[in-house]
């Protein structure tokens, strides 16, 4: 199982949960290599862009969108679900969640301001 590293934007976001999410949240991100190597679709999937590699972890209503790194996982973002299913409806794309968002400027733009903050 790999460490997981939050940083202060991510972890600002975990903590606007209320604390059972959390603790919920906590106790089943549990993420191991192989999760990785082949992303199920349903509770993990893979974003790519420039190169870069991102992963989303699905729990209920909330995602975590990390990278795998030499230390562990990195956690860039929590968001909640409809932060992005309100603008994939909106707009009527006929992708899946992580191609939409893999073409969204503006979730690249949420992913580089966590890239960006400090680890905590």
């Amino acid at each position: 199982m790999f460490q997981v590293i939050f940083n202060e934007i991510s972890a600002a976001e975990l903590s606007q949960l209320p604390t059972l999410t959390q603790l919920e949240l906590l106790d089943e991100f549990q993420v191991m290599p192989e999760d990785l190597e082949n992303p199920d679709g349903d509770k993990f999937g893979r974003l790519e862009r420039d190169g870069m590699t991102l992963f989303r972890y699905r729990a209920k209503d909330v995602r975590i969108y990390f990278e795998a790194t030499t230390e562990g996982v990195l956690v860039h973002r929590v968001l909640n679900k409809n932060t992005f299913q309100d603008f994939l409806f909106r707009t009527n794309l006929p992708l899946s969640e992580d191609e939409a968002l893999s073409q969204s400027k503006v979730f690249w733009e949420l992913i580089e301001e966590g890239e960006n903050a400090r680890r905590v």
